[in-house]
């Protein structure tokens, strides 16, 4: 039997090998530039009266930030490759612990926002690219350009402008860890629209872009001038050729859904990742800034070697 690794296999070990010092240089920028930002982590005790400056000195060694840059760095790498993400600067707990309680949330929201996107991009786009030039299409193309246009902060404020002070239907903010079903919906209904809006926006114009393409394919003409029915031309012929450069799209996109819910969590006090990397900015937290930095390039790094084999999958000629 053949032990050599196949052509997907051979992509995704080279991509993996090629991500390497690709985070390595990741990491080393974002140590060095968070070190260069004034007043350091230890900012937040200058302002207190009653902190001497042998206590900063005290507090620098225990630290270890009175060692060269690249000490710090190297005895940073080598504890977070390890698992030993370090501690808390602002309450001394293990930086690995507060990223582990925010995940349930921010997994949450990211995944009621990228159901809502595709269900809302798929039918838009199809129906956009069928019924291409009408009125229909002109205000589907209009919503899809606000929705790319809008920040996302502006977007929420409004939304808790109008249903939750507005209309009072809906919370402003927080999250409802327990309760009913329908209470906990209450709370992620407006974050998830945010994210899902913004990005169902794009979707919905490379799959119309994608289906116009498409549908003026001559294997689609050949397969009307069979006598096939326009809907299984549209969903068995048209959609699934469609779809393939899409779907890569959606793949690379949904990776910025992790730093596109800083400004999410933030507006509406959800108790994500993204809210603490807002807490540890404020708070000059260096450990949780890093360790959250390289999570999110882990996180852009994997889903772009997913939407790499996904793409090679679909189009063979892309795997050598």
């Amino acid at each position: 039997m053949s032990t050599s690794l196949g052509p997907l296999a051979r992509l995704a070990l080279r991509r993996v090998v090629e991500a390497v010092p690709l985070l390595l240089l990741v990491s080393a920028i974002a140590f060095g530039l968070l070190q260069l930002v004034p007043g350091g982590p230890l900012e937040v005790y200058l302002a207190n009266p009653g902190v001497r400056p042998e206590d900063l000195e005290r507090l620098k060694r225990a630290l270890g930030l009175d060692r060269p840059l690249w000490v710090q760095y190297v005895s940073w790498l080598g504890a977070f490759v390890t698992g030993d993400w370090g501690y808390s600067f602002s309450d001394g707990r293990p930086v690995l612990v507060r990223v582990i309680e925010r995940l349930p949330a921010s997994a949450e929201l990211l995944a009621a926002s990228f159901m809502l996107a595709v269900a809302a991009a798929l039918p838009a786009g199809l129906i956009a690219a069928v019924r291409r030039g009408t009125r229909v299409d002109r205000t589907l193309s209009g919503l899809a350009a606000v929705g790319v246009s809008l920040p996302a902060f502006w977007l929420g404020l409004m939304l808790q402008l109008t249903f939750a002070i507005g209309l009072g239907w809906l919370p402003s903010a927080g999250r409802a860890a327990e309760g009913s079903l329908g209470a906990r919906l209450s709370f992620l209904v407006m974050p998830a629209a945010v994210l899902a809006f913004v990005h169902a926006a794009a979707w919905m114009r490379y799959l119309r872009a994608s289906m116009v393409e498409v549908l003026s394919a001559p294997f689609v003409t050949a397969a009307g001038a069979r006598g096939l029915p326009a809907r299984t031309r549209l969903l068995r012929h048209a959609l699934p050729n469609a779809l393939a450069p899409v779907a890569t799209v959606v793949l690379l996109d949904a990776a910025l859904l992790v730093p596109g819910a800083v400004v999410t969590e933030s507006v509406f006090a959800w108790p994500g990742v993204g809210s603490l990397f807002t807490e540890a900015l404020g708070r000059r937290d260096y450990a949780v800034l890093m360790a959250l930095l390289m999570a999110s390039s882990v996180a852009v790094i994997a889903f772009n070697l997913l939407a790499d084999l996904l793409h090679a999958w679909l189009d063979p000629r892309v795997r050598v």
